[in-house]
């Protein structure tokens, strides 16, 4: 049976803005960021199998759920401040960072900008290592996209066949993956979420696909745990991308979930908690060193760890 532990949801201001997240248990700090057009919502099947052992904070990320939809900075650096801004109001320091598909790449760049506050980094069919994604999401990076695309406004029209048909042909199973991407589209009925869903994609993608790339620094985290976990159907993000990081890290784990497709979080929460808890529960949290990423800006990618 799973901990009756409530999950509260809250607000806070950031910079004047609303920033919407939800928190639960206690313990060392596991910290959940979501993917594009989703919110924290998308682990409610995984935070009440983490909070016996650990405090969970989900935030819904700028332009998503119910933060604040402004015409602001939607660059990973720019939701890695936010992310260490929330942590530093809540008073919390130091975390493991989990990250699915947007959500990766921002927890990525949080390890690089704030190394002292990064214990573990875990990445979930993470976007920003390669050009290769779904044309779906290339489609929405073209000018006017929010016009010529009807899926973009489908929930306006509710041509819910015509999606599933469409949805079919781009590879979508009729699965997590097709519910899930339904969701996400649906939630952009609202102006202000289409208008930052289309500033945050083209933040990243470009019609050639993701132009925002991590693998040039990955070296940096040579010693900091790190978990890859990837579903083997994935349509959004192909698995080989989870064989660039483990090349890039020796020393990190890959979970290719069988049969599983962008959502491991969600197909199969189960198994998705239980190796996180296990790979949590394996590793030490990278020590703060001041020095270390001095020493491996100046080593170079050609160097690898003697740990």
């Amino acid at each position: 049976m799973l901990p009756a532990q409530p999950i509260e949801r809250r607000e806070v201001a950031l910079h004047g803005e609303r920033f919407a997240y939800c928190m639960a248990g206690s313990g060392p700090l596991v910290v959940l960021l979501h993917g594009i057009a989703q919110s924290s919502a998308t682990w409610e099947g995984v935070i009440p199998r983490l909070v016996g052992q650990h405090a969970v904070i989900a935030p819904d990320l700028l332009g998503h759920g119910k933060s604040a939809k402004t015409a602001g900075d939607y660059s990973p650096g720019a939701y890695a401040n936010l992310v260490r801004d929330l942590l530093e109001v809540l008073g919390q320091n130091r975390c493991t960072i989990v990250g699915h598909s947007l959500g990766g790449g921002v927890a990525m760049q949080f390890s690089y900008q704030f190394p002292e506050r990064c214990e573990r980094l875990v990445l979930v069919s993470s976007g920003g290592l390669g050009h290769e994604v779904h044309p779906l999401l290339r489609a929405a990076a073209l000018p006017g996209a929010d016009v010529v695309l009807p899926w973009l406004s489908v929930a306006g029209n509710r041509a819910i066949g015509s999606l599933v048909k469409a949805m079919g042909r781009f590879g979508f199973r009729a699965s997590t993956d097709l519910g899930e991407t339904w969701r996400s589209f649906a939630a952009l009925e609202e102006a202000a979420a289409r208008k930052a869903f289309l500033r945050t994609v083209r933040a990243l993608i470009d019609l050639r696909g993701q132009r925002v790339s991590a693998t040039d620094r990955l070296y940096l985290a040579a010693e900091l745990p790190t978990m890859v976990i990837w579903g083997e159907r994935d349509p959004l993000i192909p698995v080989a991308h989870a064989e660039r990081i483990h090349e890039a890290i020796p020393s990190s784990r890959v979970e290719i979930f069988p049969g599983v497709g962008h959502y491991p979080h969600l197909e199969d929460p189960e198994r998705f908690a239980r190796v996180l808890l296990d790979f949590i529960g394996d590793t030490q949290p990278l020590p703060v060193d001041a020095a270390r990423l001095r020493n491996r800006l100046r080593a170079g990618p050609g160097v690898r760890s003697t740990q």
